[in-house]
């Protein structure tokens, strides 16, 4: 089977080449992977090109812009990379017949209730939600599509990998008050390989347990037996764009697909590269 996976250098990108089977296609922009493709989404044709020449069975699109306030202000970036160049991966797709898995995020909801099912109604409350939210809509214009919302993924980065440093150095968390379901990117990379062979399709929430950010700091800080202290903010320092405040998603019908454990808060604090 070839898979060809976008965002190869990204923390998804990474465990997604590790774990899956097969004759693998990887393609990245701004950081080098080894045997990989350079390949600028923003640059359509060449997207479009390079996948009908390859020729994949299945096209796992983890590319995005993620940096949420970056979003904001770089609107037109945030757009071309998160919902244009999803577009044409589509397009492609359709001429060669592949099975694309689509990554979208718990920020397509503003947040006013949690725990958010595959059809409660999306209301991004900032510019990253919504163009991720478009993206979505050009993915699921292809029947043979399946939306992947997710959580707060960590690897080498994220909230828990600055909490576990931070506090390794004896110095203060501060955490945002509020909640959303957090999983590691090996989790996520597992629990994909398993849905490749189901090729279901539509929207399915795949993310970790809801939690505040809070109570992570400090199941984080017992854990690993580490000093510091935590602190609850209503907003951290340096943010510019609005973040919804519970944005946990509902995993009871992924979790009723996968036979792997992707949620379990320990399963995923166990794959933290710090």
């Amino acid at each position: 089977m070839r898979i060809l996976i976008t965002g190869a250098s990204g923390q998804l990108g990474i465990e997604l080449s590790e774990v899956l089977k097969g004759d693998l296609i990887k393609v990245y922009n701004t950081k080098e992977v080894q045997g990989g493709y350079k390949l600028d989404l923003t640059n359509y044709s060449a997207v479009e090109d390079f996948i009908i020449k390859k020729k994949p069975d299945v096209i796992i699109n983890t590319a995005s812009l993620t940096d949420v306030d970056k979003c904001g202000i770089e609107r037109g970036l945030a757009f071309k990379v998160n919902a244009e160049a999803v577009k044409h991966i589509v397009r492609a797709s359709r001429v060669v017949e592949a099975y694309l898995i689509h990554i979208s995020t718990d920020y397509v909801f503003d947040g006013e209730k949690g725990l958010y099912k595959e059809d409660d109604l999306p209301n991004p409350i900032n510019y990253y939600g919504l163009s991720k939210l478009l993206g979505e809509t050009y993915a699921l214009s292809y029947d043979d599509t399946l939306v992947l919302r997710t959580s707060g993924v960590f690897r080498h980065k994220g909230f828990p990998i600055y909490v576990y440093k931070t506090l390794k150095e004896g110095k203060e968390v501060s955490a945002f008050k509020g909640y959303y379901s957090p999983i590691s990117a090996r989790k996520l990379a597992e629990a994909i390989s398993e849905l490749i062979d189901y090729r279901k399709t539509g929207i399915l929430n795949v993310a970790g347990e809801r939690i505040s950010r809070v109570d992570l700091a400090m199941k984080i800080k017992e854990k690993f037996n580490l000093g510091g202290s935590v602190k609850e903010v209503d907003d951290v320092k340096g943010w510019v764009a609005k973040r919804p405040f519970d944005s946990s998603l509902d995993i009871s019908k992924a979790k009723k697909i996968l036979s792997v454990d992707f949620y379990s808060l320990d399963e995923n604090l166990r794959y933290m590269v710090v």
